[in-house]
Parts: structure tokens; sequence; C-alpha cells
């Protein structure tokens, strides 16, 4: 179906009219469910900027995708996508239509959570495990909340690192597990919860070192800290070393401490240099007590991920997942 200006006499003379504007002034023939569809497939498309991608994950046909999208754009009279390149990029317009997306979907996944609250027990006790790095700096905020929301239910948290986390899980000691690293273990599920992102951060008095950025030769040769075996932390770093030509046993272990806080102790009082979440710096960061050091060629990202026993996870686990992709931080 294509509609014209005609179609909406008084519609501002913007190229790119506002979602209300039009969602008052559609005829009756053309459903919001239909406007719906076409916005999940515009927001699947700007999320892989691929449409063979986009079209896999909907389940539906490349010509669909491509069909969905071009009476998008005859409904907006403008273009979301740029075309000409090797990749489709978004263009100003696909930026707005993404922001006004997420919170479209956003509001969705409120409602159904919602709904669905009507329908759930909601008391008891959840067991959640969590690593190391989350457990202090990601996800006590969020316990706070959830408490806030659903006082009846009780919560248990357990720390350590991701390894430990994964066994307590197979060992059935915790219902849900909150984890840094890898996927280790073929019967347990894993659902991403968090973008985070390893920097290697010294004191902001080491005099003895001023640069901001080196080379990987140079990485070589600084005094490290470094969390125990078994860490994410750890774990994500010896993973990309090798994208610079460096593995493990080229580092100068100055150190090997327990905890992110000893580390953090430590740094504060010597010339030394350490691996961190950026989640867990974000305080010494602020307050110019620890700097970045960029590595040229080392980008360190990585996924905290959700975990929990093949099949689906326990009713409150469902809750608490569900929660915290509403409540973002």
């Amino acid at each position: 179906m294509s509609l014209g200006k005609d179609d909406f006499p008084d519609m501002p003379k913007s190229n790119t009219p506002s979602i209300l504007f039009l969602t008052k002034k559609l005829k009756t023939s053309y459903t919001i469910p239909m406007l719906d569809f076409r916005l999940k497939v515009f927001h699947t498309v700007a999320q892989t900027l691929n449409f063979n991608r986009a079209a896999e994950q909907l389940n539906i046909s490349q010509p669909a995708v491509t069909k969905h999208i071009k009476e998008l754009e005859q409904l907006y009279h403008t273009t979301f996508f740029d075309r000409s390149r090797k990749q489709i990029v978004l263009t100003k317009p696909g930026e707005i239509l993404l922001q006004h997306a997420h919170l479209i979907f956003e509001q969705y996944q409120k409602l159904e959570f919602d709904l669905n609250l009507l329908q759930n027990k909601t008391d008891g006790i959840l067991h959640i495990g969590a690593s190391t790095t989350i457990a202090q700096y990601v996800i006590p905020a969020y316990l706070a909340y959830f408490h806030e929301r659903f006082p009846e239910i009780k919560i248990e948290l357990t720390n350590g690192n991701s390894l430990v986390i994964e066994n307590l899980l197979e060992e059935k000691r915790i219902d849900l597990g909150l984890v840094e690293g890898a996927v280790h273990h073929m019967d347990l599920k894993y659902v991403p919860f968090l973008k985070d992102e390893i920097v290697l951060v010294t004191r902001s008095k080491n005099n003895t070192f001023k640069k901001r950025t080196i080379e990987s030769s140079e990485l070589s040769r600084l005094p490290l800290l470094t969390r125990e075996a078994g860490s994410g932390t750890t774990e994500i770093i010896e993973d990309h070393l090798p994208a610079i030509g460096l593995t493990n046993r080229d580092l100068n272990i100055h150190m090997q401490l327990g905890s992110t806080e000893s580390i953090k102790n430590y740094l504060a009082c010597s010339d030394t240099f350490a691996f961190l979440s950026i989640y867990s710096v974000k305080q010494e960061l602020a307050d110019d007590r620890l700097t970045i050091v960029e590595v040229d060629g080392l980008n360190i990202g990585r996924t905290f991920s959700f975990v929990y026993r093949q099949g689906q996870p326990s009713p409150l686990s469902k809750l608490f997942m569900k929660f915290t992709s509403i409540k973002r931080l």
C-alpha cells in the first residue's frame, strides 16, 4: 500500500513527519499492526545493516524485507538507508526513526511485562550467582530497583569468578548466573546482558609514564597486575593478545591479585598497569585517579551474559532477566 501527500492534506512540510502525526492521520484502512511490523523490519535491518541477515532473523524473504523498507520510506516520504556504499548505512532520518523505534519497542516490552505479572508468581527466593566484576560494579543497582519493584521476592547473591558461577549452576546451587567470560559449557544457556570494554589503566600520577597511546611492542615492557586464572577478565585479555602479535607469556606480569578492588588499590600506590572493565573504573576515571592508556590495534570488547541450565529458566529468573532488559541503567 502506498500513501502520498494527498492522503495528509494538513501534514507538516518537513520530509520527516512525526510518528505521532502519522498515527493520528492514517486512514482506517492502514492498520497500526502493519506499521509495527514494518518498524520491526526497519529495526532489524538497522541493527544488522544487512538485508539478508535481517531476513534470516525475521524468517521472511530478502525481497519482503526490501518491500517493507520501501513502503515505510514511501509512508514517511524519505529514505532511511544509504545504499550507495558497499555496506548500507543509516541516513539522518533513519537515525531518528531508530531512536523512536527503540522507545516504541521498549514500551511494548514494558506492556508485556506488566500484563504477564498478572499471571505469574512474584514471590519466593531467587538464587543468583555473579562473576566478580558484575557482582561488584554492575548488578547491585539492578538488584536495588528490582527489590523496590518486587519487595516480596528475596534474592541471595553469590560472588565468584565465571568458572565458579558456571559450576554452581551445574550443581543446581543457584538459579541464574551472570558471567563475563566466554561460553564454557554446552549444557548451559547463555543470553547477552550488557556490553563491556576492557581498558588498560594506570594511576594519573604515574610520573614515569606520560603517554596516552602505546605500540603493542611497548605493552610487553609494562609492569602489569592481573587477576587469577578463571577470571573472565584474564581470559578475554588472553584471547585478544594474538591480534597484536603477543601472547600471555610475552607480558611482564608484576603481580597477580585476587580481586579488582585489590588491583585498583595497588595501582593507586604504584606505577603499575592493569587491564580492567570500564564499569569497574568509572569513578576513578571521573575523579582523575586513574587514566586510560590506549594500545594501538588492541580493542577488547566483551558481553556480560545471563547463564542458566538448558531449558526454560525458572519463573523468577525469567522475571529478573525481563526486568533488567527494561530497566537499563
